[in-house]
């Protein structure tokens, strides 16, 4: 039991790794002894932040656009040049529009849902090589980071947001079925509130966030970490196809 939760020598890919939850994740797992790789369409804030995740260990900076498909491939060439192999993926880079259901405008729609639900499934599929490669001595992972409004509806507009999580929940079910039998474990976190730049409310209002939050406070960075660090070692081998919520109990005060 002493290495069931152990991560440490495995490498991982996580995009929007600069800040955020792709940050919280990144430290996690450096803390746990992997070698990181974080990529992000702003080169400067995600060279920088790799060099401030130095201090915890391996980490690299690859700052790719991944919102289209030739973009996932570029990082997938640039992740090729570092690694033959690839342990754990963590599709997390995301985007959210909000807008009134009369005014919303299609390119608001194009670029959340090319993000959120294509740039995984393409992304994957670019390092489908080195994710067999890992393979080969134990379980791949890939981790789609969904949200809870992809399970339930909250009051904001923001079609292209939940319809583009409800739909990376329902593709990472579709993706594990497949990839399980090349032994790639496939499955989402679905985080409620967390302090983020996406998730503005909760990071500049979290003690009125928390008063909805049955568990009475919003998600800390160590809450994110230990769900992918579960998911991504031993421990989830079994756990395919699986979203896991994160989120205090919201969804079901919601």
């Amino acid at each position: 039991m002493s290495d069931l939760f152990s991560i440490k020598g495995r490498t991982a890919l996580i995009t929007g790794g600069s800040r955020g939850i792709g940050r919280m994740i990144a430290t996690g797992y450096l803390q746990q002894g992997a070698r990181v790789y974080i990529s992000a369409r702003k080169a400067q804030a995600c060279l920088q932040t790799a060099q401030e995740l130095s201090a915890l260990g391996h980490c690299v900076a690859l700052p790719f656009d991944v919102s289209t498909v030739q973009g996932a491939h570029a990082l997938a060439d640039a992740y090729r040049q570092h690694e033959p192999s690839l342990d754990i993926l963590v599709n997390n880079a995301g985007a959210a529009w909000g807008e009134t259901f009369d005014t919303y405008p299609e390119k608001g729609w194009d670029k959340v849902v090319d993000l959120n639900m294509k740039t995984p499934f393409f992304l994957t599929q670019a390092l489908i090589a080195e994710l067999r490669k890992a393979a080969e001595t134990h379980k791949a992972k890939v981790i789609n980071i969904a949200s809870i409004d992809g399970i339930s509806l909250n009051p904001q507009e923001t079609y292209a947001y939940a319809a583009s999580k409800a739909g990376l929940i329902h593709l990472t079910r579709r993706m594990a079925v497949r990839l399980i039998a090349d032994g790639i474990v496939v499955n989402a976190i679905a985080p409620g509130a967390f302090a983020s730049d996406m998730n503005k409310d909760a990071r500049d209002n979290a003690e009125f966030v928390a008063s909805r939050i049955p568990a009475g406070r919003i998600g800390v960075d160590d809450d994110m970490a230990g769900a992918a660090i579960y998911l991504a070692s031993r421990a989830g081998d079994y756990v395919v196809g699986a979203t896991l919520v994160v989120d205090g109990g919201v969804t079901h005060a919601r």
